[in-house]
């Protein structure tokens, strides 16, 4: 397990660009954290480590946002109104564990079971207004 400890915003995207250059194509990744905790700050970054040139928003009434590089593919999903197989199977979520494509999921607590098992779980806790604790391990790892 990894931890590391966020003073801002500009900390969390700018560990999360260094961190996106480590992941293998097609990894995909379960955020656990509460609103406000910082996720799609760190998606951000993990898009710019990816070279993807995006604004990158939170996909809460989408359910999933596409952001495409030169080399990359980044699929951010928002899984906090998914409560049962059928909502899920709904968004296609297993049509995009197909490809090779990044994919950064917010919620997955609400679908942890559906996460493949080498998946990189990112817990995020909030420390203060500005500070964040992330816990980075792999899914196999919580059971």
């Amino acid at each position: 397990m990894k931890t590391f400890l966020s003073e801002s915003y500009d900390d969390t995207v700018s560990f999360a660009e260094n961190f996106a250059k480590t992941l293998p194509k097609g990894t995909v990744i379960g955020y656990l954290g509460d609103l406000g905790a910082g996720k799609t700050a760190f998606t951000a970054g993990l898009a710019k480590g990816l070279g993807i040139d995006s604004d990158v928003s939170s996909p809460t009434f989408t359910i999933c946002n596409e952001y495409r590089g030169k080399v990359n593919v980044l699929y951010h999903f928002d899984m906090y109104r998914v409560n049962s197989w059928d909502d899920l199977y709904s968004t296609g979520f297993f049509d995009y564990l197909e490809s090779e494509a990044y994919i950064a999921v917010e919620w997955s607590e609400n679908i942890f079971g559906a996460l493949p098992e080498d998946s990189v779980i990112i817990e995020i806790k909030k420390k203060s207004e500005t500070s964040r604790e992330f816990k980075i391990f792999n899914k196999g790892e919580t059971d």
